[in-house]
């Protein structure tokens, strides 16, 4: 039976709502989408939650007009802008033997509880990246294994209390129930890595409009996250600064003539800054060069981050840059100078039915990253923003099957208890019988005795 998801992307610049249909086998029917300007947001985060509340309000009231749907709970994504990441391991002791999803979730929450997580910071997500089975390393799925021993480590991303509840608070006010908060960057990479991307170990990077996220997956999962608060609008910002002329004029003047590539020498005409009476002209070169030492700064510290992760070698499969700002002319080339001649691609989200023309854009790559995580779990195992353990193959009755199979298989005495109290319960009616017979023998007695006297 179908179900339908209803994903809310809030990010600094836009809040784009997607609702989705979602099939017994995974596939994906979009149905219906809106997208507003975002309000109250800075850099990811709440900042008015009334005026956020309503921006949430206007693209997820858009989203039902199409989809006809009247849906309540939604999937909700978080800016990195104040999450906070740490790895941390956990080992249990397997006493039947064999590995049950029972002992994969034990081993998952004693490594949370080996965490110092701060108590002003709440879990998001708890991905294991490493499963280890006795002294077997690298298993990715330990389910049914025989073992006397699991060890995990575990990459846990947390988030502030107070900007979680913001947040939900923010989408409440819009009438809908927050059902799952996810990782804006997360929700990228699970709408544009492909699986040899994720086997040779990627990284991710969603340049926004306030903020650029970075997640590095190697296998399975990520293993590094990271967040630095610079966005397209910052180039805005800069173009507005060096022409003095409007925010809002500098922002047509980046999207129009915003290229990395090599300039020409013509002129534009502008307004001044405070003076939009009169104008002045300014050549494009001007602008280029702006624009550039703005895109390599911010490249340059996210190269940085990726040599601080430790984990350079182990990106086999480069760099994937999606988000708005990934979209600016030229910019490939920039980053593959940038990152040391690492491979690099600009991603737009997966293909998927009834993908509308302009969601097929890398600045929705969060918002259809949402979808397809309702539609199954990006990782094989991990704990979620609710505390629960979710499995990519999340079918809950399989899943206790297996324990019962193997509380059944492995103690065969209880078995032979069994056979013997039926044994008893065999030899029960007799005694009842004789009970009977001995009844049977007294009446016969007592009716003798009555007719003779």
């Amino acid at each position: 039976m179908s179900k339908t998801v209803l994903a809310i992307d809030i990010g600094s610049t836009k809040i784009c709502a997607i609702i989705a249909q979602i099939n017994d086998d995974d596939s994906i029917q979009i149905i219906g989408a809106g997208t507003t300007k975002a309000q109250g947001l800075k850099k990811g985060s709440i900042t008015n939650i009334e005026l956020a509340s309503k921006s949430i309000k206007t693209a997820v009231s858009d989203a039902k007009r199409v989809a006809g749907s009247d849906i309540k709970k939604a999937i909700v994504s978080i800016s990195g802008a104040y999450t906070k990441s740490l790895n941390s391991n956990g080992i249990v002791n397997i006493p039947n033997k064999e590995i049950s999803f029972k002992e994969i979730e034990r081993v998952m929450q004693t490594s949370l509880y080996n965490a110092n997580i701060p108590n002003e910071f709440e879990i998001l997500h708890a991905l294991p990246f490493n499963f280890k089975v006795d002294d077997q390393d690298f298993i990715e799925d330990p389910l049914g294994m025989n073992a006397s021993r699991l060890e995990v480590e575990t990459h846990i991303i947390t988030t502030q209390k107070s900007n979680l509840n913001n947040l939900k608070k923010a989408v409440r006010g819009a009438g809908i129930e927050v059902e799952n908060v996810i990782l804006n960057s997360y929700a990228s990479s699970i709408a544009t890595i492909n699986s040899d991307e994720k086997e040779l170990g990627v990284a991710v990077i969603d340049m926004g409009g306030n903020t650029s996220n970075i997640t590095i997956h190697i296998g399975n999962s990520i293993k590094y996250n990271d967040f630095l608060g610079v966005g397209s609008n910052h180039v805005t910002s800069d173009l507005s600064m060096a022409l003095h002329t409007p925010l809002n004029i500098a922002d047509s003047v980046k999207l129009s003539y915003g290229s990395l590539l090599t300039p020409t020498n013509d002129l534009i005409e502008l307004p001044i800054i405070g003076d939009e009476n009169n104008t002045h002209e300014v050549s494009l070169e001007v602008v280029h060069n702006v624009i550039f030492a703005r895109v390599e700064e911010t490249l340059m510290i996210l190269s940085q981050f990726i040599e601080n992760s430790g984990l350079k070698d182990q990106i086999g499969a480069g760099v994937i840059l999606t988000g708005g700002f990934a979209k600016m002319e030229g910019i490939r080339d920039l980053a593959i100078a940038t990152f040391g001649s690492m491979p690099v691609r600009i991603a737009k989200p997966k293909e998927m039915d009834g993908l509308f023309d302009n969601l097929r854009d890398p600045e929705f790559s969060t918002a259809v990253g949402l979808i397809m995580y309702s539609a199954s779990a990006y990782t094989p195992y991990e704990i979620d923003v609710n505390k629960k353990v979710r499995h990519s193959n999340e079918i809950p009755f399989s899943q206790t099957s297996v324990d019962l199979t193997q509380e059944i298989d492995i103690p065969i005495v209880p078995a032979q208890e069994e056979s013997s109290s039926s044994d008893k319960i065999v030899t029960l009616p007799s005694k009842k019988d004789k009970k009977s017979d001995e009844a049977g023998a007294f009446s016969k007695f007592w009716n003798w005795a009555t007719q003779l006297f």
